[in-house]
C-alpha cells in the first residue's frame, strides 16, 4: 500500500509498505477514502518540532473498516466511519468524563498513517464514529464536512465549548485558520450573538475573510497584538464573554486575555509553541483558562456528526485545494504556503 512518509523539513514522499495488520483484539484496520492536511502538521514540516525521518503522517481520515479484532463488536467490516486522532478507550476516567482526547488508554505513537491506502487503528470498539450508509450515498461536499469531524471541526467545537460558550454571548476567534474557522461555526452552533473573527493580512487572504463571515462572523478585526486589543475594546467596550484562542503563539495566547472581560473564560486548542507562560493576567480580570486536546468521539457523536447530516454546519467549505496521495507534497507546500486554508486528499472512491 501506499503512505504519504516524512523524509526531512520541507520534503514529503509517498512510499509502499505493507498492509497494516491487526496487532490487538482491540485493532481495525481501515480503508482511507479521504484525509487531509492538518496545520499541526506544519510545525514538523517547517522543522520547528521534530519528527523522526521516514515516520508516515497524518491523523484525520474518513474510510470504510476493512478488518476488525476480536473485542470490536460495535463497528464491523465495511461500515463507513470517521476515524478520530483521539483513540479514546470508552471506559478510562477521562473518557468518562467526556474528554477521550486524554484518554488514558492511547497507544503511544498512534497518530501517523492516515495519509496512507490503510490505517491500524486502536481502540476501535469506541473510538471509530458510524456514519449511516456508505461513501457513494454522499456528495463530495458531504464527505468533507464528514472528514472535518476526524480533528478540525471537532477541534473548534471544543475551543468553544470549553469558553463556556452560551447563548447571545459575545465571541472572539483568534486564527483564521481551519480550526479558527470551526470555531466561528461552532460559537454561532452554540448561540453567540456577535462573534468577532481576528484574522491577519486581510488584504492578502481575503478568502479566510470570507469564509469566516458565511460560517457566521458578524466582524473581523485584521490587526495584531494591542492595535487588535484596542479595536475589540472599541467594539465591545468591556471585551467578550468567550475567547476562542486557535493558534497556539506566545502573541496570540497574551492577545485572548486581553480582549476578554472580566470573568470571561478562553477556550484554548492551538497547540502551545512555548512551554513558558505568563499567567498573571489571568488573575487580574479572574479569567478562566480552560482547552486542550479535542474530545473528538464525544463530541461527534453528542452534537456534530447530526448537525452536518441535517445540513446545519458546512465546515468542509475549509477545503479549499485538492489533491491526490501522489501529490502530497503539493498538498503540504499549500497550506505551507498558505494557498490553501486546508488541504484535502482524496485517496480512494
Amino acid at each position: 500500500m501506499k503512505a504519504a512518509t516524512f523524509m526531512a523539513p520541507g520534503k514529503m514522499v509517498v512510499k509502499d509498505y505493507a498492509k497494516p495488520e491487526i496487532q490487538k483484539p482491540t485493532d481495525a484496520i481501515i480503508k482511507i477514502v479521504r484525509a487531509c492536511v492538518c496545520g499541526s502538521d506544519l510545525w514538523w514540516y517547517r522543522g520547528v518540532s521534530q519528527r523522526e525521518a521516514g515516520s508516515t503522517t497524518g491523523h484525520e481520515a474518513i474510510g470504510i473498516v476493512d478488518a476488525v479484532g476480536t473485542d470490536v463488536k460495535d463497528v464491523q467490516v465495511g461500515d463507513f466511519v470517521i476515524a478520530p486522532f483521539t483513540h479514546g478507550c470508552g471506559h478510562c476516567a477521562a473518557c468518562l468524563a467526556g474528554f477521550d482526547g486524554d484518554c488514558l488508554n492511547q497507544e503511544a505513537g498512534g497518530n501517523g498513517g492516515y495519509q496512507g491506502e490503510y490505517l491500524r487503528f486502536t481502540n476501535a470498539n469506541w473510538a471509530l464514529v458510524k456514519i449511516p450508509g456508505q461513501p457513494a450515498d454522499y456528495s463530495d461536499e458531504m464527505l468533507n464536512n464528514l472528514l472535518t469531524l476526524a480533528d478540525v471541526m471537532a477541534t473548534g467545537y471544543h475551543a468553544a465549548a470549553s469558553a463556556e460558550v452560551k447563548k447571545d454571548d459575545t465571541v472572539i476567534v483568534l486564527g483564521d485558520g481551519a480550526v479558527g474557522l470551526c470555531g466561528v461555526i461552532a460559537a454561532k452552533l452554540l448561540g453567540a450573538k456577535r462573534i468577532i473573527a481576528m484574522s491577519r493580512h486581510a488584504d492578502r487572504h481575503a478568502d479566510r475573510q470570507a469564509l469566516a463571515k458565511e460560517f457566521g462572523a458578524t466582524d473581523i478585526i485584521a490587526e495584531r497584538g494591542d492595535e487588535a486589543v484596542a479595536k475589540v475594546i472599541a467594539l465591545t467596550g468591556a471585551g467578550a464573554d468567550a475567547v476562542l484562542e486557535c493558534v497556539g503563539t506566545e502573541q496570540s495566547i497574551d492577545t485572548a486575555v486581553k480582549v476578554g472581560r472580566p470573568g470571561a473564560v478562553v477556550g484554548r486548542v492551538g497547540v502551545p509553541q512555548k512551554p513558558e507562560m505568563n499567567t498573571n493576567n489571568l488573575f487580574w480580570k479572574n479569567i478562566g483558562l480552560r482547552g486542550g486536546i479535542a474530545s473528538v468521539t464525544s463530541d461527534d457523536r453528542k452534537i456534530l456528526l447530526d448537525a452536518v447530516l441535517k445540513g446545519d454546519i458546512h465546515p468542509g467549505k475549509v477545503f479549499t485545494q485538492r489533491f491526490t496521495l501522489d501529490q502530497v507534497q503539493a498538498a503540504y507546500e499549500a497550506m505551507d504556503h498558505r494557498q490553501a486554508i486546508k488541504s484535502l486528499l482524496v485517496v480512494s472512491d
